[in-house]
């Protein structure tokens, strides 16, 4: 894969930099076979409740077993761990589970084996239109997707009702920060200095109609746009929060746990949180459900169709894989709408396919409302991906270097961050 300029490049330098320390240490593991001769395959997974692990049962056969070994919580610190021994041509990675912000980077160091164009061509027909943008690359599908997340806006029922908010019709930020801040409720997001709050911006730009970044093909010579009027809309509305009685006290550290703490407080009044928050109540407290309703991600301008956050996971084979076509077909059966629901059905993480919802004799509307699962996958298809670029750890350091805090983004934070990102970008400054 290349770009514009030197093919994969400066990313195979950043990324055989983060290898460094680790080469000497990473011996070179192959996927072993045991004496039955049975293949092993090794799946390092996010951590979850165990649904991979579950998947990984199902698709394990006659002919090859798969494992998996849990990466850390934290995404950038996967992103470190599978560099460096991918950097190093470790074979004992077989599959790994891959956070959508590094897929292009991956591919682009060489990391990834093609994906098969019958899966490439399967996948893209199955998948939910943000889950296929997300997991392509300069024309082709080099990540296949597993499940989808998505963000929607939790609001309770009890509040809404006090304000006198009409919530059947869309909604936008200014609206839900104006009734929260007058009626004595917070908001609740996610802004820490972290991937989650480059999450939200991403979304508030998406939905003022821009993107950060365009011409992504052209590798260092992507166009930044985030010092745009899509980029200050969305300033406008951080700043508008940070600075109102609807903020929580704790905005600046605020991660998803956080945000689902405040919004089961006795403030809570809306929440803007992944899909698997729902269930995060009712064992705790019986009966919360009840209060909470949900709706399409808030607007950032009135009329201007949201553009929710969109996460997830794609499956990648390593091309130092010594069982690259065993491995192909694990994840072939690993991304089959039924394993999908059941990965769905214990973790939260919804399907990457509308099939997904409805496998298994559509198991998944024991668990959830009928009208938010429709929810879910209408989110999906309006959903606005991080731009897709080898680049983008860079991009979103920056972003997170400039508009952090909330409470320091004003008029002039999209200008700032622009040229902070651009310096970064081309080696001028550093993060």
């Amino acid at each position: 894969m290349s770009v514009h300029g030197h093919p994969g490049r400066r990313t195979k330098k950043r990324v055989l930099g983060l290898a460094a320390a680790g080469i000497l240490a990473s011996s070179a593991l192959t996927a072993c076979s045991s004496a039955s001769g049975v293949t092993q395959l090794t799946w390092y997974i996010n951590p979850d409740s165990g649904g991979q692990a579950k998947v990984a049962a199902n698709c394990s056969t006659d002919k090859y077993k798969i494992a998996t070994q849990v990466l850390p919580q934290d995404a950038n610190e996967q992103r470190i761990q599978l560099a460096r021994r991918l950097a190093a041509h470790d074979s004992g990675i077989d599959i790994m589970s891959i956070d959508p912000p590094f897929t292009a980077e991956f591919f682009n160091a060489g990391f990834l084996a093609p994906l098969p164009q019958a899966l490439q061509d399967k996948l893209t027909q199955q998948s939910f239109k943000g889950a296929t943008a997300a997991a392509t690359w300069n024309g082709k599908m080099v990540v296949a997707p597993f499940w989808s997340n998505t963000q929607v806006l939790w609001y309770r029922k009890s509040f809404v009702q006090k304000a006198g908010i009409d919530m059947s019709k869309p909604v936008t930020w200014d609206q839900i920060i104006d009734a929260a801040a007058k009626n004595g409720g917070k908001v609740a997001v996610q802004s820490n200095k972290y991937e989650g709050y480059v999450v939200w911006i991403n979304a508030l730009i998406s939905g003022a109609g821009g993107q950060i970044a365009t011409d992504t093909d052209k590798g260092l010579d992507l166009k930044l746009e985030v010092d745009s009027p899509a980029g200050d809309k969305a300033a406008a509305v951080i700043r508008k929060l940070a600075h109102s009685p609807a903020a929580p006290a704790d905005l600046s550290v605020a991660q998803e746990g956080q945000a689902g703490s405040t919004f089961g407080g006795a403030q809570g009044a809306f929440m803007v949180n992944w899909t698997y928050i729902y269930n995060s109540y009712e064992a705790i407290t019986p009966g919360f459900n009840k209060d909470i309703g949900y709706t399409m991600y808030p607007e950032t301008v009135s009329g201007q169709t949201a553009r929710p956050p969109y996460g997830g996971i794609g499956l990648g084979v390593s091309k130092y894989s010594s069982h690259v076509d065993d491995a192909m077909a694990a994840v072939e059966c690993i991304t089959s709408p039924d394993n999908q629901e059941v990965n769905a059905e214990i973790t939260g993480n919804m399907p990457a396919s509308q099939a997904g919802y409805q496998a298994n004799n559509n198991a998944l509307q024991k668990t959830y409302p009928a009208p938010l699962l429709q929810l879910f996958q209408q989110s999906l298809d309006a959903a606005a991906p991080r731009t897709v670029t080898p680049y983008w750890s860079d991009i979103s350091g920056g972003l997170q270097a400039t508009w952090h805090p909330p409470g320091s983004v004003g008029p002039s934070t999209p200008a700032t961050s622009q040229t902070f990102i651009d310096n970064v970008l081309h080696g001028r400054s550093l993060l």
